[in-house]
């Protein structure tokens, strides 16, 4: 029996469920039963009738699941795989700037940790994020962790004021103009799609800027034949399958990261045979960091 086989039989007698995040090996993508970006996992995980989600991702993903599903076993196939940004605020900031604001809101993009989350008044995702900060009452915006997507949802919510934190994604970050300019010129029909955690002057010389689940809308939606993808390089795999015979080119320092990539076919057959590698949040923070994503769920709809 080869390694997919002892997965889908493993999977029927846990009752367990696999979810990937399009960032992961295009193998753990295909033996996956949901794939999608944050928002989309994020919304799945609170209807799944399983009793067990084997989620393939980052740490905070597996954290968000289990707040979402308290009932639910969650295991991560690789307990390393974190996401950097995920860190890049803190707790005494969040306090000094809501001491400096008076109506202030609190934005926690969900590429954050529940620690995170708990200080926060709201969670959004690259998908839902402009239409939730324009859905708050509130005129001062704390954007945490990441500077680029708070810079994008500014430039598309102009009646709100934004304070920036200085987080950022350094997988998005190294996407240079120059690489997609110099891509452009070998591809010269082809458009630039964009995920906003990139930096500013990247989103300028783009023709479309959206979540990785926008990206691959567009592209399977567009007359056009050809696509420049700025964005992790995983989604390769969701975008040949939704689209044969298009064609879609990368930077020449293809955007990788490397703790999603941790995620194997491997790893995920050892956690359903052991139930290792299970998430766990203390009541209190679930309480608290669940407020946040609770009311993305029901801002987005």
């Amino acid at each position: 029996m080869d390694i997919i086989e002892q997965i889908k039989k493993l999977k029927k007698e846990k009752n367990a469920v696999i979810l990937a995040h399009y960032y992961v090996p295009d193998e753990v993508q295909a033996i996956a039963d949901y794939i999608g970006d944050s928002y989309y996992l994020s919304k799945v995980a609170v209807d799944l009738k399983e009793q067990t989600i084997v989620f393939c991702g980052v740490s905070f993903m597996g954290e968000s699941a289990k707040i979402l599903n308290p009932k639910k076993t969650v295991l991560m196939p690789d307990m390393t795989a974190d996401c950097a940004m995920a860190h890049m605020a803190d707790r005494e900031t969040i306090q000094e700037m809501r001491k400096k604001y008076d109506d202030l809101a609190v934005v926690c993009y969900i590429n954050s940790t529940a620690e995170l989350k708990q200080y926060s008044d709201v969670c959004v995702t690259s998908a839902n994020a402009v239409k939730i900060v324009k859905a708050l009452p509130n005129k001062y915006i704390f954007f945490i962790p990441d500077r680029n997507l708070a810079h994008y949802v500014a430039s598309q919510v102009p009646e709100k004021e934004f304070v920036y934190n200085t987080g950022y994604c350094p997988v998005h970050e190294k996407v240079q103009v120059e690489e997609i300019l110099e891509a452009k010129r070998m591809h010269p029909e082809a458009e630039v799609l964009t995920h906003p955690e990139c930096a500013e002057a990247v989103l300028k010389v783009s023709d479309y800027i959206g979540s990785t689940s926008g990206i691959i809308r567009y592209a399977e939606e567009s007359p056009k034949q050809e696509f420049i993808i700025c964005t992790e390089n995983g989604v390769r795999y969701e975008l040949k399958k939704r689209n044969p015979g298009k064609k879609f080119y990368f930077t020449k320092t293809e955007p990788v990261c490397h703790d999603m990539k941790k995620v194997t076919l491997e790893k995920i057959l050892q956690v359903l045979e052991t139930g290792e590698n299970e998430v766990f949040v203390t009541d209190e923070l679930r309480e608290n960091s669940g407020r946040p994503l609770e009311k993305m769920l029901e801002l987005a709809r």
